[in-house]
C-alpha cells in the first residue's frame, strides 16, 4: 500500500499544489478541508492529471474542536500510519472574530486546530515520519499574550494577531520535535515565502519587503513544503524552521525559550479538552 500523507487546506494556493505533487509521488492523500465540495473539485483535477491516485477529502474545520475531533476519528478509523502530517491550512483576517470554541481566530485556525489535530493523529504516524508546520517569517513579528486570546480587545491590530499565531506555530513545533526526540518522526516548520494571491491582506503587501525579498507563485510557494516532506536530505532534521530557499534559520529568540513553549504546550491541552499535556 502507498505511504499516507494528511494535509489540511488543500483547496486553494500551496495546499492544493502540496496535494497533488505527493498524489503524483505515490502517497495517498487524505485531505482535510472545511469545504468538502471544493475539495472533491480538486480531487478531480488532481485525478485527471494522475490517473488512479488515492485522493480522499474529508470534512474538518480547524475553528471547531468538535470538527477536528471528528475529522481524526475518521482519520483513525479509515487509514493505517500517517508517513507525513502537513499542518498548511491557515488565515488571517482583518476583523476581530472568535471561533465557535471562543478563541480569537486566527489563533484557532492557525494554532489551536492545527495542535488538536497533531496530538490525535501522532500516535498514528509511522516511523519514519514527518510532522510540518506551515508558519511564516511574520512570527519574527510576534508576541504571545495567553490571556488575550480569549478576550475582545479594544483595538484589533490584524498583523499582531497573526504573528501571535504563526509565532505559535513555531513554538508548537520545537516543544513537539523534543517530545518526539528519540524516535523515527520529525517536526519542522517553514516560512513558505509570499505567495502572489489576491487574498493578501494589505498589511502584508506593506510589509512584504521586510519579510521575503519576493512574491512566488503557488507553484514556487509550496517548493519548501515539498522540500521538508520529499528530501532524503532532511529525513533526520527536527526542531528547525526553514525559510523559502529551503536553508535552516533563525527562528525568533522568544521561539527558543522553552519555558514559553511549554506554557503554549501547556494552555494548548487545556483549551482543545486534551485530558493532560502530551509527553
Amino acid at each position: 500500500m502507498p505511504d499516507l500523507a494528511v494535509i489540511t487546506g488543500t483547496t486553494h494556493g500551496i495546499g492544493r499544489v502540496t496535494a497533488r505533487e505527493l498524489a503524483g509521488a505515490g502517497y495517498a492523500v487524505v485531505m482535510l478541508c472545511r469545504d468538502l465540495l471544493a475539495a472533491h473539485e480538486v480531487r478531480d483535477e488532481i485525478l485527471q492529471k494522475i490517473p488512479g491516485a488515492s485522493i480522499d477529502p474529508i470534512t474538518c474545520d480547524l475553528a471547531s474542536f468538535a470538527s477536528v475531533r471528528a475529522a481524526a476519528a475518521i482519520v483513525r478509523e479509515r487509514y493505517g500510519p500517517i508517513r507525513l502530517l502537513i499542518n498548511n491550512a491557515g488565515i488571517t483576517t482583518m476583523k476581530h472574530r472568535l471561533s465557535v470554541d471562543g478563541f480569537e481566530l486566527n489563533f484557532a485556525i492557525n494554532h489551536l486546530g492545527p495542535f488538536l489535530l497533531t496530538e490525535l493523529l501522532r500516535e498514528r504516524m509511522a516511523a519514519p515520519g514527518r510532522i510540518i508546520n506551515v508558519a511564516s517569517r511574520v512570527h519574527l513579528r510576534g508576541g504571545l499574550d495567553l490571556a488575550g486570546v480569549r478576550s475582545v480587545p479594544r483595538r484589533f491590530n490584524s498583523l499582531a494577531m497573526y504573528a501571535q499565531s504563526k509565532l505559535a506555530n513555531v513554538l508548537h513545533t520545537f516543544a513537539l520535535a523534543r517530545r518526539l526526540a528519540g524516535t523515527a518522526v520529525t517536526a519542522n516548520c517553514l516560512h513558505p515565502g509570499v505567495v502572489a494571491s489576491n487574498l493578501l491582506p494589505r498589511w502584508l503587501r506593506l510589509i512584504k519587503p521586510l519579510i521575503s525579498p519576493q512574491t512566488f507563485d503557488v507553484e514556487r510557494g509550496a517548493e519548501t513544503t515539498l522540500f521538508l516532506a520529499l528530501d532524503t536530505s532532511v529525513a533526520r532534521e527536527s526542531g528547525k524552521y526553514f525559510d523559502e530557499f529551503h536553508m535552516v534559520r533563525p527562528a525568533l529568540a522568544t521561539a527558543e525559550d522553552v519555558a514559553l513553549q511549554e506554557a503554549l504546550w501547556e494552555a494548548s491541552t487545556r483549551w482543545v479538552g486534551l485530558s493532560a499535556p502530551s509527553c
